[in-house]
């Protein structure tokens, strides 16, 4: 068994619900990894750069037996095969995967910094995150219920799942 980790993803170019729904498929079959759950989809307002579209956001949760740094390559590849470019900071993006969490790991490297270092503060992460585990604890900040209340002045919305 692994560490449990989460990750964030979003999405707000192109069809971003559907491209955040094929992330989560990929996820799925993420290499050196167990898939355990993932949130709904929501839809919240850009953060940062502003004048641009809203984000279509959702968490995934993962058993990893990857080191941290694997894992972190194997999302930025995922982003690639997604179209991803990195530009500016909090620029449109056809996909972002974040690591938020890798068990109780931490680490201040330049490169991967954990716990994510603004999860806390972003109702974009800890809506989705609350609706997979409400009660995970976020080292030094609380638990994440409590976290997202502290937030409650952010627009997030709920998407209801299609049905055909």
């Amino acid at each position: 068994m692994g560490r449990t980790c989460f990750i964030a993803l979003g999405a707000n170019l192109g069809d971003a619900v559907a491209t955040v729904n094929a992330a989560i498929i990929v996820l799925r079959q993420l290499p050196g990894a167990r898939f355990v759950a993932a949130s709904s989809l929501y839809r919240t307002a850009p953060v940062g750069l502003r004048h641009q579209p809203d984000f279509i956001n959702a968490v995934v949760a993962v058993d990893a037996v990857s080191p941290a740094p694997t894992l972190l390559d194997d999302l930025f590849d995922i982003e690639a095969r997604f179209g991803r470019s990195r530009s500016v900071k909090d620029a449109p993006r056809t996909l972002d995967l974040d690591l938020l969490l890798f068990g109780d790991e931490a680490s201040d490297d330049p490169r991967l910094t954990l716990p994510h270092p603004r999860l806390h503060e972003r109702a974009f992460v800890l809506a989705p995150l609350a609706e997979i585990a409400p009660e995970l604890v976020i080292p030094g900040r609380g638990t994440v219920h409590e976290l997202l209340a502290r937030c409650a002045d952010q627009r997030i919305e709920k998407l209801v799942p299609q049905t055909v």
